[in-house]
Order: structure tokens, then C-alpha cells, then sequence
């Protein structure tokens, strides 16, 4: 349970010490997961482009798929941090477990679909003759690891309000060097192509799964906590995390909408688009570490009472994320400019590559700032303002993005106008508006009592 620090100087170092002990790992924790997919990319290289696009399709309706369930590790991390604060262990393993019970259930559900729907997706997304085949395959290999994947996402909400994250790191690293070894070994020793992929994904999927899934429930056993699954609290999770699901996908449509509108303004501009978009998902990964420990440290403080305290934490965590986000945005800028050639050949890319990331790395102080305090807010349980804020700014944005792509269908402008142009939308619109939201909400103490009625 936490005690009031009566020093402010000891308060702000304890936070950022907390912080950094919890961003550290977390950060290395969201960039081995999104390694699957990289090292199923590079392997899957080597036996041809059909197979290469086929998983390029496969693994977008995957990520698609797990990245709207999300909702289920911020939820979980928000009730057991601030059930610890307060000093019910019991009742914060309870609550996890009834997370873990709704994910295995939620995920078992969208396998039996994904799997049925695998060639109808596909198709919808663009793949078509080889590629359509290629993309089936995978996705029907890959997916009964879904499960697994969602065990994952509710173990790391138990573990991330413990603030015990260093298990989460070791299961993401060595789930991502099993996924290696085993790729190599399916789809080079035994042949099985890119079926042998999907399914070496799927076996560490369900390492990682049972890596974190069976501590959390000896844990919550030592602690006397609900283990059998019970219908109504469990319903009561998937409701809490319906505001969070809204809210992902509000955000989800943003960003692949911005990918239609890349592709509306020509191969030039998709291919600069896409490069430093992967840059860009990168850095985004030091951000939501950054938001991820003030999501677990703030909602800790409000379950302890310390509302006082939680106020400090918000305004540190918004200062760590913005400064920390002008360093990482210096090195973002210098990237583009000197690194670009490495990603294409052609001079004119390369261009519109630095002027992308350029704009990236201005912005980034902004988008540091906003994503720490989703982590307050969504720490602090108010997920229905959030979903509220972020669909708002999701209807002004498409709106702009729209008005946009007008404008330029008039004009025709250049590769170059139509880069500076598509990025600044981005961070002005996009990001800018999720800032205006959280900022206008932590201006007063209101969004502390979602926190108090949960």
C-alpha cells in the first residue's frame, strides 16, 4: 500500500525512478512482440513474393485483430494497480483473473470466426490468385495462437499492476527467439513454407501464453483470490473494457485511413509514407512505455487515496514525455536526413522520407506529452472520456483527411507538398486533437473520480 512522502523533492524522485523502472522493461516488452512479425517477414522473404505479400495480408488481419483487443491489458493494469493501492491484493487477482478468463473466451470466439473468415478477409484486404492462397494459409496456421496472444495482453495488465514487468520482458525476448528457431526449422528443415511459418508463430504465441498466464494464476491462488471463472464478473470486465475497445478502434480507423489517403496520392508518396510510418510505430512504442508507467503508478496513487499525489505524478509524467519525446525527436530528424538511402535507392524518396520524418521529429514533443497522459487518464479509469475524446477527434480528422485529398485532386500538387501536407494533418490533426481532449480533461481534479467510483 502506498504512504504519503511528505518531501517534494522525495515525491518527484520516487516517481521517476518508478517510472523508469517500469518504462524501461515495458519497453522492451512492446517492441519484442511486434518481432513475430519481423522475423517471420525475413524468413519468409527467402521463398518468394507471392509469400512475402500472402503474409504481408495475413499478419495485417492478425495484428488488425489483436491490436483492438488491447483494451484488455489497459484495463486489467488500471483495476490491479489501484486494488493494490489500495491494499486488496485479493480483490486485484480476482479482477485479473476474471481478465484472463475473458480473454481466453473472447480469443476462442474470434478463432472459430478468423478461421471461417480467413479467405472473405483476405480477399477484402487486396490479396488475389497466389497471394490470396498464401495469405489463407498463414492466417488459418497463425490463428489458434489468438487465444494465447489475449492471455498475454490480460497476464501483462496483472503483471504491469504488480509492477512486476521484468516477467513480461523475459516471456516477449524468449518467445521471440523460440519463434526464430522454430521458424527456421519448419519452413527451411521441413519444408512446410509459409504454413510452417503461421504455425512456429502460434507454438511461442502459446509459450508466451502459458509462460505468463500460469504464475499469475499460483500468484493469485497464494493470494486467495477468485480463480473459477464466474459469469457475471466476467461480463462486468468485458463491459469496463468496452470504452478502451471504442476507443482503439476509433484510432485504428485513423490510422488506416491515413493509409488509404498515402495511397490515393501516389506510389511516391506510399512508399515515403511507409518508411517513415515504421520509423514513426517504432518511437511510438517509447511513448506508450512512457504512458504504460504513469497508467500503473497513477492509478496505484488514486487506489491508496493519494489524490494529491496522483496530481504530481500526472504533471512529471507529462513533463518526462514531452522532453524525453524532443531528444527522441532530434534523433528522428537526423535519421531521415542521413539514413534514408538505406531504405530505397531512389533520390526522390529519399527526399520525401526526410521531410516526413522531419515533421515526425518536430511534432514529437506534442505527441510525448498527449500519449503520457493517456496512460494518466486511462490509468485512472476514465475510459468513457476518453473513447468520447478520441472519436470526436477521429470524425476531425477523416473530415480533414477528406478535405485534404480534395484539395489536392484540384491542385495536383507535388510529391513534396503532398508529403508535407499529409504528415502535418497527421501530427496537427491526429495528434493534436488527442492533446487538446486529455489536456482540457486534467485541467480540474474530475478525471480523479472515475478512479473513486470504480
Amino acid at each position: 500500500m502506498l504512504k504519503p512522502v511528505n518531501d517534494i523533492a522525495s515525491q518527484r524522485k520516487d516517481v521517476l525512478r518508478n517510472m523508469w523502472l517500469l518504462a524501461v522493461p515495458t519497453f522492451g516488452q512492446l517492441i519484442a512482440e511486434p518481432a513475430f512479425v519481423l522475423i517471420d517477414t525475413a524468413i519468409i522473404g527467402h521463398i518468394g513474393r507471392n509469400a512475402l505479400a500472402g503474409l504481408s495480408i495475413g499478419s495485417t488481419v492478425l495484428l488488425t485483430t489483436t491490436g483492438l483487443c488491447l483494451f484488455l491489458a489497459y484495463n486489467t493494469t488500471s483495476q490491479v494497480a489501484r486494488l493494490l493501492g489500495a491494499g486488496k491484493r485479493r480483490e486485484g487477482f480476482s479482477v485479473g483473473m476474471d481478465g484472463l478468463w475473458l480473454a481466453m473466451l473472447l480469443g476462442i470466439v474470434l478463432t472459430v470466426i478468423l478461421l471461417f473468415a480467413a479467405e472473405p478477409l483476405c480477399y477484402a484486404v487486396g490479396a488475389r490468385g497466389e497471394t490470396l492462397r498464401n495469405a489463407i494459409v498463414y492466417t488459418q496456421t497463425v490463428i489458434p495462437g489468438l487465444p494465447a496472444m489475449l492471455l498475454v495482453y490480460a497476464a501483462n495488465g496483472i503483471f504491469r499492476g504488480l509492477r512486476n514487468v521484468h516477467i513480461t520482458l523475459f516471456a516477449a525476448v524468449s518467445g521471440a527467439i523460440i519463434n526464430t528457431i522454430l521458424d527456421v526449422i519448419m519452413v527451411f528443415g521441413l519444408r512446410l513454407g509459409i504454413a510452417g511459418s503461421g504455425i512456429a508463430t502460434m507454438i511461442a504465441q502459446w509459450y508466451m501464453g502459458l509462460v505468463l498466464t500460469i504464475p499469475a494464476i499460483v500468484w493469485a491462488a497464494q493470494s486467495q483470490a477468485r480463480l473459477r471463472p464466474h459469469f457475471r464478473h466476467i461480463l462486468h470486465s468485458a463491459g469496463s473494457g468496452v470504452p478502451l475497445f471504442v476507443r482503439t478502434l476509433a484510432l485504428r480507423v485513423c490510422m488506416v485511413a491515413t493509409v488509404v489517403m498515402a495511397t490515393r496520392l501516389g506510389t511516391n508518396t506510399l512508399a515515403a509514407y511507409q518508411v517513415a510510418n515504421s520509423c514513426w510505430n517504432f518511437v511510438m512504442n517509447i511513448l506508450d512505455a512512457i504512458g504504460i508507467a504513469a497508467q500503473t503508478i497513477v492509478a496505484a496513487a488514486l487506489g491508496a487515496g493519494l489524490r494529491e499525489r496522483a496530481g504530481m505524478i500526472t504533471r512529471i509524467c507529462a513533463q518526462v514525455g514531452a522532453v524525453s519525446s524532443v531528444i527522441v525527436g532530434l534523433v528522428m530528424i537526423l535519421v531521415g536526413w542521413s539514413c534514408s538511402p538505406l531504405f530505397t535507392p531512389h533520390a526522390d524518396i529519399q527526399l520525401l522520407i526526410a521531410i516526413g520524418m522531419t515533421i515526425i521529429g518536430l511534432f514529437l514533443p506534442l505527441a510525448g506529452w498527449m500519449w503520457a497522459l493517456d496512460g494518466v487518464l486511462i490509468g485512472a479509469g476514465d475510459h468513457r472520456y476518453l473513447a468520447k475524446a478520441c472519436s470526436a477527434t477521429a470524425v476531425v480528422y477523416l473530415l480533414a483527411l477528406l478535405t485534404t485529398y480534395a484539395i489536392d485532386s484540384l491542385l495536383n500538387t507535388h510529391d513534396i507538398t503532398r508529403t508535407i501536407t499529409l504528415w502535418v494533418v497527421l501530427n496537427a490533426v491526429y495528434i493534436g486533437g488527442r492533446a487538446v481532449g486529455n489536456s482540457l480533461r486534467i485541467r480540474n481534479d474530475t478525471w480523479m473520480e472515475s478512479a473513486a467510483r470504480l
